[in-house]
């Protein structure tokens, strides 16, 4: 499924409604404080507080001259950039509860609990996860699938779900970053102007030091994690498991029929859903569940009663309707995110950045710092990628810069970022899918504090990073760009 958006460049804003450098500065300075007291103060979820900064913005927009179809039509641009999100949202919640039922998860947890220890099993999660997303090109389709098994693997094992769901997002995001079937990796390319492989191979470096350094880090947890499980508490869940379902090969048809569809070339959306139809299948043909209650478990979830609290806990699973909380919130996010675009408050920040860049190292610095701040505005890792690529290309090629340095500085800090973000339809997701909310998994989601760091570090010593200055007059900071496809979600 794809569909096409063209970002507000400066030059496209009406000078009677651009507003100010400084103007533009006090929606973001409101969305931080309404996210900030909102959630830190109040204890409230974010939907409240997304929602006054929809207002806020919004207000603005009607001060500067916006009329309300202009604002509604910022609304449905930010749907459109967060679509394929919301319906994978849908599909994931769908697929999970239908997992469990047919004890294609099950099977995961009884197999990995059987051969793994707490001492190697973060790093190895991390590395598999690797694999995966790199053989499949999707980040949100390996968390959502082999992710979940993993929490309840780590969990029987003593190991925090915290640690595993941060060593299964480092893994997810590094190998999709390399993988030449991720949308977010060829929608850099492609809005640069850079060859898909000549952009991989620029960010191969980066991203092997940031992945190294996590898996090494998830070493030493994985020592001080170990030992902490109790004797009697892995035969209590093996049991448990062996007892409910019936955990023979063919559970995994599932699996094997969406990471098939994937390693084909077909996008996560209809590889997600060939995981649902073959999960409800199963679900009927090994479990021995009716028809109707075989779909009921897709649309309402599942509760199972193994006679073990901890792993009716890990299996629970609601549905399509549990997902309601969560597609909420992005729609509130990804709608904020589109006014804040249709205002032109997001061109008018990055248009400023262009003036303060002096040096290709602040430059390349910049692009990463302005894609990790459109994440914490819009929610969606569609616009970190597409804003700056358009506003800053043409200021690449005064300072004699190749385009697979931008298209590097806007994957390495735009894609792994977002997951950081309680408010971000990457956070959110992540958060609901493990069980564990994104402020407790973030510290331990190493690949996404290292990727943007070892970039800003490449740029202070100078490695992989030319220095130059501008090689010609004043950058046309609106681009030359005149669509710009989007499509898929990690």
């Amino acid at each position: 499924m794809a569909s096409s958006f063209t970002p507000t460049t400066y030059e496209d804003l009406p000078t009677d409604r651009r507003p100010s450098f400084r103007i533009a500065l006090v929606p973001v300075l409101a969305v931080v404080a309404f996210l900030g007291v909102g959630s830190a103060v109040l204890g409230l979820d974010p939907h409240a507080p997304l929602l006054w900064s929809v207002v806020f913005v919004a207000a603005l927009g009607r001060w500067l001259g916006y009329e309300w179809e202009d604002l509604f039509e910022g609304v449905s641009n930010g749907l459109l950039m967060g679509i394929q999100a919301i319906l994978i949202l849908f599909t994931i919640y769908a697929l999970i509860a239908t997992w469990v039922a047919s004890g294609t998860i099950p099977g995961l947890m009884y197999y990995g609990l059987s051969v793994l220890t707490p001492t190697v099993f973060l790093p190895v999660a991390a590395l598999l996860a690797a694999v995966v997303a790199f053989s499949i090109g999707s980040s949100w389709t390996t968390v959502g699938t082999l992710g979940v098994a993993f929490v309840g693997i780590g969990a029987g094992l003593g190991v925090p779900a915290p640690m595993t769901v941060g060593a299964v997002l480092s893994g997810a995001y590094a190998g999709d970053k390399q993988s030449p079937l991720s949308d977010t990796t060829n929608l850099a390319a492609g809005v640069t102007n850079t060859d898909l492989y000549t952009h991989i191979r620029r960010m191969r470096f980066g991203t092997l030091v940031a992945f190294g350094i996590a898996t090494v880090a998830f070493g030493i947890l994985g020592l001080q994690a170990a030992g902490t499980i109790p004797a009697d508490r892995l035969a209590e869940i093996l049991e448990a498991l062996t007892g409910t379902y019936d955990l023979s090969p063919l559970v995994f048809l599932p699996l094997a029929v969406t990471f098939g569809l994937a390693l084909r070339g077909y996008p996560a959306l209809p590889s997600l859903v060939a995981g649902v139809f073959a999960g409800v299948a199963t679900t009927i043909a090994v479990q021995g569940t009716g028809f109707v209650a075989a779909w009921d478990v897709f649309l309402y979830g599942t509760a199972p009663e193994t006679g073990s609290t901890l792993v009716n806990d890990l299996l629970a699973a609601g549905g399509i309707t549990g997902s309601a909380w969560t597609i909420s919130v992005v729609v509130a996010a990804l709608s904020l995110g589109g006014v804040l675009e249709r205002t032109g408050v997001l061109a008018v920040l990055a248009h400023g950045l262009t003036g303060a860049v002096r040096s290709s190292g602040s430059l390349v610095a910049g692009t990463g710092l302005s894609a990790i701040a459109i994440n914490a505005l819009t929610a969606q890792q569609y616009m970190s990628i597409v804003l700056p690529g358009v506003t800053l290309r043409n200021l690449y090629a005064e300072f004699d810069l190749d385009s697979d340095q931008l298209s590097r500085a806007l994957e390495a800090a735009g894609t792994p970022t977002g997951a950081l973000l309680p408010w971000h339809a990457g956070g959110v997701y992540m958060a609901t899918v493990t069980g564990v909310p994104t402020l407790e998994y973030a510290p331990f989601y190493l690949f996404g504090f290292l990727s943007p760091l070892v970039l800003f570090a490449m740029v202070l010593g100078g490695i992989d990073v030319p220095r130059t200055t501008r090689a010609s007059g004043p950058a046309d900071p609106a681009g030359t760009a005149t669509s710009t496809p989007v499509s898929g979600d990690d």
